[in-house]
């Protein structure tokens, strides 16, 4: 069975967020959809190891931030590859608390929503949650980020918690300069790429990367990069 045909259903990128009586927490997700229109619905998909399981369990009321197709890989592995148990991923991010008292991050978003719980579905390691839409706002005109985008020209992985993650994701036929794979987060630093957030144009080696660069995604070093075989 071909797993990496999944792949090819269309997802987009966003950040998913709730609250705990006056604590946030915010994550990636890619499975987000519209499920009617009258009234208007939406379903989110969470892993339950996920703090943002346990806080819209807690609330009934979550927000749906869209991603544009600029978002940088930091914003990304800020809510994608650390935990809300360890740090405070709204610091130093442009949000607003939204109608619901959840946070609304603004970030690199070209709309967003908001949602009060009205079912669950429980599917084993994730929830799918439903929620009545009370609260709907486009902000601008760009470009969202797709799943297929973030993949295949930003480099990103998708973390061991996403519904669609895949434990042994195919590697790409690559050029003559070898690829590094963070050891951390997954991320994979293509030098035929390079990392245009970080201003490295295509073409620069690994080697060649500056000392103190890090790993878009998850912030770490060199050090924490390997080979990839």
């Amino acid at each position: 069975m071909n797993l990496s045909t999944l792949y090819k259903i269309s997802y987009g990128l966003y950040i998913v967020s709730s609250k705990k009586e006056n604590n946030f927490n915010g994550q990636i997700a890619n499975t987000v959809f519209q499920v009617t229109s009258t009234p208007p619905t939406l379903a989110v998909s969470i892993n339950k190891k996920n703090l943002t399981h346990a806080f819209i369990l807690e609330s009934k009321i979550f927000t749906v931030s869209i991603l544009s197709q600029t978002t940088p890989m930091t914003l990304i592995g800020n809510f994608g590859f650390k935990s809300g148990h360890n740090v405070d991923k709204f610091k130093d991010i442009n949000y607003k608390s939204g109608i619901t008292g959840a946070p609304v991050v603004l970030e690199s978003v070209i709309g967003y929503l908001e949602a009060e719980v009205i079912n669950m579905l429980d599917v084993g390691t994730h929830t799918v949650f439903v929620g009545n839409i009370i609260e709907a706002e486009s902000i601008s005109e760009g470009i969202p980020m797709t799943y297929a985008y973030y993949h295949q020209i930003k480099g990103g992985k998708a973390p061991p918690t996403a519904p669609t993650y895949i434990k042994e994701e195919l590697k790409k036929e690559g050029g003559k300069m070898d690829k590094y794979k963070c050891t951390v987060c997954g991320y994979i630093y293509d030098p035929q790429k390079g990392d245009p957030d970080a201003g490295i144009k295509p073409g620069i080696t690994f080697d060649a990367l500056p000392d103190d660069w890090v790993c878009p995604v998850c912030g770490a070093g060199k050090e924490a990069f390997v080979k990839e075989k």
